[in-house]
Formats: C-alpha cells, structure tokens, sequence
C-alpha cells in the first residue's frame, strides 16, 4: 500500500523468513507478510514485503516455521468450555478413580461454595454410560452437585441435588429428556437431555463477571489453537451480553458469529425478540445473524431422533425411536419464518429421523420464501439416510460435520459421507477440551419403557445377533440396553487415542517442486498479492 506521496506506508508488523501458506489457488506460497491495523496489507516474498518495514515495525524473523491464515470453527461452545475451566473441570482425567480424585479436591479447595457445579466426565468410565449418586454422596454428603458430562447431553447428580429439586421416583420424566433409575424407579444420579433442566433451574446464577472469566479463558485457548473466529452454537441473552460487553471494549479480538438459542418450549412469538437481540448483538467483532435449534439429543443415551427403532442388546427391535424436539410441523413454520427474516438456522440433527425433518424444514422454507443465501446448517449428522444425502446440495444446506466426534464415538455412517453427495462441508471441535478425550464407545444408557435398566456396547469382533444383522445400530456398534438385568463394564470396551499428537508442521525444502516455497517467492515467481482482509 501506498500513500498519495507514493511511498509505501510501514505495517505494524512483518512477518519473515516461513513458509507462507496462502489458500489461493494461483499462488499458495509466499516468504513473507505484511500487516497493518489488524489487516494484511500484503503477502509476497521477503524482496517484495521489505519496503513495508519500517522504524516502528515489529519484524518477526520465523525461519524454520510455518504461517498459515487463521482457523474458523462453525460450531463450538467457548463460554461453557470455559466456565468449566474454572469451575470442577473434569476433562483433564479419563476414569473414575481420578474423578473421585478431582472432585474430592475440589470441594475440599471450596468449602464456602453452596454448590459443587462444572463438568467434563466421560461416559466410558461408567456402567451403561450411568454414574450413580452414590458416588457423589460419599465425596460431598452435605452439598449438592450438577455435573454436565463432556457432550453436555447429560447431568451427574447428588442425592441433595435431586431433594432440593424435588425429583423422587414419582417425578415424570419431560417430554425431551429422561431421569435414569433404578429396578424400582428411584432416580439414579444421572439426568439425561431435558430432565437436566430439573436441577439447573436451581442452581446459582453464574455472575457476569464469571462469564466474561469464561469467554476470556476460551479465546485464549482457541487463539493458542490458531482458532481465529468460530460459531458460538448457544447464545443465551446472558453470554450474549457478555460478549456484547468484550467486543465494545475490544476485548473480543475473535470475530464471533453468535446463533441466538431456540427456546422449544416457545413459538414463533419469541421470533420478534431474536430480531431485537440480532441488531443488540451484532457490534466489533460479533454478529447474532444466526438462531440455533435442537431437533435431536445423541446415539449415547438413545435420544437421537432415528427412523427406525434402536435394538435391544440381543437384536430386537424396541418401541424407542429417540426423542424429537420440535414437533415436525411445528419446525417447518419456525424454519419458514426465520428464513423470511433473513436468519441463518443451525440445526442440532443426529439421528436420520431429525436430518429429514431439518431438511423437509429447509425445503418448506425454500418453497414458501424463495432460494436465498443463507446457508443454513445441519450439524453433527452422525447418521443420514441414502436418500437425503443429495438433499444437502439440493437446498443449499451446509453439512457441519466433526470427525472429532467420528473418532471418538467409533460411530461411522451407514453410508459415505455427505460430502459425497456435493454437499458444502463445515467442521468444528464443538466441544472446548483442552485435551484428547477419550472414545465415548457410545449406547448402553437406558430408554424409555420397554426398554431394560442397563446394559453395555458389545465389545468389537462380537457376533451379531441372528436376524436384522445387518440392522443399522449394529452396524454402528450400537445397541439399546436388553432386559437382562446383568452389567458389561464400558470402561474396558471403548478404546482411548493411542497415536501421539502431531508435532509441528514444516514446510518442505526442496522436496516438492510442484508447491514454490519461500525461496522461490525470492526469485520473484508470481506477482505481489492485492491486499487482503485478515
């Protein structure tokens, strides 16, 4: 860049001496970048960039390293990620020893604290998936305690936390959720879906102080990531203030896409807030163009909303299909109003049954409104039916896939994967582990009526069940719990990454003449790049 004089005005920063990765396709390698006010000004080789270089410029000489543009996550959860973080943070162990261990510390480090509240537990290290309040009645018998497990899909409670919600063997389960129990009904510890709600509407208010704590803790762990910008996929009006509060302090320096919470329990009147919360929240670096909605829970717990049953563990079919959130019809209309109003829609769809019932929303919306870029997105679609693969590209609808949670589930699609079909392709963390995870073998949590009290994932290389063997939750290694009352323990089932984490990427040097580094960017190969936006 230039001035009216013609002289190259200094960036605040040049970057040297790496291995420049561009993403074009003309030109993907460079030696060196210039930035100026936050924004690349230029990228080029170290000739071109050197003029850019003045008094007051900071230069980073990188040799050896690599640079590459910043990464953008479509769907994650920065401010619960970060919450836990300072709270009971169980994501750092794996089993239930360490645990105890942890929580066991924990309250003994907070004896002032009313609640013991955080989460991060595993699914693997239990029984069916199932911890039981005994455990938390032995480590903290005179305080209650909510523990979220990693999905978030699930609750760990103590037998006060169930008293002072009121939650006895006579409390019905709600329509999108269940209360796990025992042979005679008297609730377990473990609150699945919609029943966490029971305990949370009682927990102490998290403060805004704590929250801004939080989301200032998730960027600095997503920025060491090279996480430069994501998709916050639930903003409440409390984290939505909170982000509001950061980004006109410029504290926010990530840019945020905030997809505003669907309240199921609502209608279509609540649409007239979300436009207001639209125009409140989208200021600095944070938009609220975005609405999020459940249509689903997960295969771990048996609430993914499927076309067919789930099996039992000895292959017959139950009466459970999983749980819908909203009601088909009933997301065709929100679906159809959002997208009128200019919304993108997000929707949570794991289960075959609930991606169909988010596409037909999406077509319905198509039909009524028009074809228009909003790019709305089915996330996780851990399961998709053949016949709506095509569908994706059809209507324009992004597949935010994760294959995180592929890995760590062992939960293969019964068919390729979307983007097979020409669908566009986003993927995200989701959750904000600081670690590995370990694999959640998926299934072994009980369902509905009919359905027995535990039971386990079959270890892998079992046979399958005669008839129905290739049914589709076989095939996913997954499988409702049968009515024999006897315990597999999962612990010993579901594997743990074994593989070493990645070491630094470097570029090439010579080996691959087909890709110019910065070396060639010297030799004055292509042209310097037009500014670009950072």
């Amino acid at each position: 860049m230039r001035s009216s004089t013609g002289r190259t005005v200094p960036a605040d920063l040049v970057l040297t001496g790496a291995a420049v990765y561009t993403a074009d396709a003309v030109r993907s390698w460079a030696g060196a970048v210039a930035v100026r006010s936050g924004r690349i000004v230029a990228v080029g080789s170290e000739a071109e960039i050197r003029p850019f270089a003045g008094r007051r410029t900071r230069v980073l000489e990188l040799p050896g390293r690599m640079v590459v543009p910043g990464f953008q996550d479509a769907h994650v959860h920065p401010p619960m990620g970060g919450l836990y973080s300072i709270r009971c943070d169980l994501h750092g162990v794996f089993d239930r020893e360490s645990y105890v261990r942890v929580i066991a510390r924990y309250a003994e480090e907070h004896p002032d604290s009313d609640w013991i509240v955080g989460g991060g537990w595993s699914m693997d290290a239990f029984p069916g998936g199932t911890p039981e309040k005994a455990i938390l009645d032995a480590l903290v018998p005179d305080r209650p305690v909510f523990l979220k497990n990693r999905d978030g899909h699930g609750a760990w409670v103590n037998s006060q936390a169930l008293a002072i919600a009121g939650v006895t063997r006579e409390t019905a389960d709600p329509p999108d959720g269940r209360i796990e129990r025992d042979a005679g009904g008297e609730p377990t510890g473990t609150l699945q879906e919609g029943a966490m709600a029971l305990v949370e509407l009682i927990l102490p208010a998290t403060t805004e102080e704590e929250w801004e704590e939080a989301v200032l803790a998730a960027q600095a762990h997503l920025h060491a990531l090279g996480i430069t910008a994501w998709q916050d996929a639930w903003v409440t009006p409390e984290t939505q203030r909170v982000y509001r509060a950061l980004a006109e302090r410029g504290q926010l320096t990530a840019r945020v896409v905030g997809a505003l919470w669907w309240e199921r329990d609502r209608g279509e009147e609540q649409v007239e807030e979300l436009i207001e919360r639209r125009e409140e929240g989208s200021v600095g670096h944070l938009r609220c163009g975005t609405v999020k909605i459940m249509q689903d829970g997960v295969m771990e717990n048996f609430t993914a909303g499927l076309l067919e049953p789930y099996l039992d563990t000895e292959g017959r079919r139950t009466e459970n299909r999983g749980i819908g959130m909203v009601e088909a019809e009933a997301l065709k209309r929100h679906v159809t109003r959002l997208d009128r109003e200019g919304f993108q829609v997000h929707i949570h769809a794991i289960g075959d049954r609930a991606v169909r019932e988010a596409l037909d929303a999406f077509e319905a919306a198509q039909r009524a409104n028009g074809l228009a870029d909003h790019r709305h997105h089915i996330a996780h679609i851990q399961l998709i039916d053949p016949a709506d693969i095509p569908r994706f590209r059809a209507l324009g609808v992004v597949a935010n896939a994760q294959p995180f949670w592929a890995v760590t589930l062992a939960l293969p699609l019964r068919q390729p994967a979307a983007r097979r079909g020409g669908a566009r392709v986003r993927q995200r963390l989701d959750r904000l582990d600081r670690r590995p995870a370990p694999r959640d073998g998926g299934g072994g949590q009980p369902g509905p009526a009919g359905c027995a009290t535990r039971g386990a994932v079959p270890p892998r290389g079992a046979a399958r069940p005669a008839g129905r063997a290739g049914g589709v939750h076989h095939r996913l290694g997954l499988r409702q719990p049968s009515r024999r009352r006897d315990r597999l323990d999962r612990a010993g089932q579901a594997g743990r990454p074994g593989r070493p984490r990645p070491g630094p990427v470097r570029a090439r040097r010579g080996a691959d003449r087909r890709r110019p580094g910065p070396a060639d960017a010297e030799r004055g190969r292509g042209r310097l790049r037009r500014p670009r936006d950072g």
